[in-house]
């Protein structure tokens, strides 16, 4: 294996500054070796912005990966969102951007664009997609998780980010904004994405 610091740790990058999102992920791949360690883009000196101007999630967390991958670390990145069956998959990858706002706005426009939609159409999924790019060729890894559920009518709950408090999750009666984060984090999108990715980490070390 290449990024391999003092003969010992195996060394990845995640494409991302955000803390939470890389110690979730080495957490999870340290259960596979305790000798993997993740980084993130200011642990590399990174300091630009990555466009993200792909056209699919699969495409986005590939060009994110890519970054990394490019200095000679091996890449990672997720790139996610909510897709809504009576939208067209709206908004998708253009989650986090929806409205042109903060959350609170995407939320906003999702409910107002959702009201005369009738209850047993409001179907939606989270979805995770985690590629890994290798900077020796060697083939990437593109992983997909997902999560399915139903859009509410209003906000309920308080808990998580996002979309959180509109996502209703059938199997435990509530949406993600009302469960505890531990319970989500079980079996979120992003959790059955590390799954997998876990399962082909394991392959090659």
């Amino acid at each position: 294996m290449v990024n391999r610091v003092d003969g010992k740790k195996l060394t990845m990058v995640m494409a991302s500054r955000n803390r939470g999102k890389i110690k979730e992920l080495e957490t999870l791949l340290r259960e596979i070796s305790p000798d993997i360690e993740v980084l993130g883009l200011g642990d590399i000196g990174y300091e630009g912005d990555i466009e993200e101007n792909g056209e699919t999630f699969e495409e986005n967390a590939f060009i994110k990966a890519s970054v990394p991958a490019g200095m000679g670390y091996i890449g990672i990145a997720d790139d996610s969102g909510l897709c809504v069956d009576a939208l067209g998959g709206a908004p998708g990858i253009y989650s986090a951007r929806y409205s042109g706002g903060d959350a609170e706005a995407n939320n906003d426009k999702l409910l107002l664009f959702m009201d005369p939609v009738p209850d047993d159409r409001r179907q939606a999924r989270f979805v995770s997609v985690i590629c890994v790019v290798f900077p020796d060729g060697r083939p990437d890894i593109m992983v997909r998780g997902e999560c399915e559920g139903m859009i509410t009518r209003e906000r309920r709950g308080s808990g998580g980010f996002g979309y959180d408090p509109l996502f209703y999750y059938p199997p435990l009666g509530a949406t993600f904004g009302e469960l505890p984060a531990e319970e989500k984090n079980k079996i979120s999108h992003r959790a059955n994405a590390m799954k997998k990715l876990a399962e082909e980490i394991k392959k090659i070390i």
